[in-house]
């Protein structure tokens, strides 16, 4: 019996993240997915939107059919 996993590599919020300090995030998604840890990758609202920024993954956990990731924002892109 197999898992069912999805490889990312960028990080797609649709406004659900959560600030826990200043420049650190918490992120749920559903299902089993896996992104490489402390290089930088994009974030973005949606797939298809601009980069709001780079971030560096810090921890992913998986756990009842979903994953949480703990994400540091390195830069912000402003629209400025």
């Amino acid at each position: 019996m197999g898992m069912p996993l999805e490889l990312n590599t960028m990080i797609v919020t649709k406004g659900r993240e959560t600030r826990v300090e200043e420049n650190l995030f918490v992120l749920k998604k559903k299902g089993y997915r896996l992104y490489p840890i402390e290089i930088p990758i994009e974030v973005r609202k949606t797939k298809d939107s601009d980069s709001n920024g780079t971030a560096l993954i810090k921890k992913v956990e998986w756990q009842k059919s979903s994953t949480t990731l703990t994400y540091q924002l390195i830069s912000l892109n402003s629209t400025n």
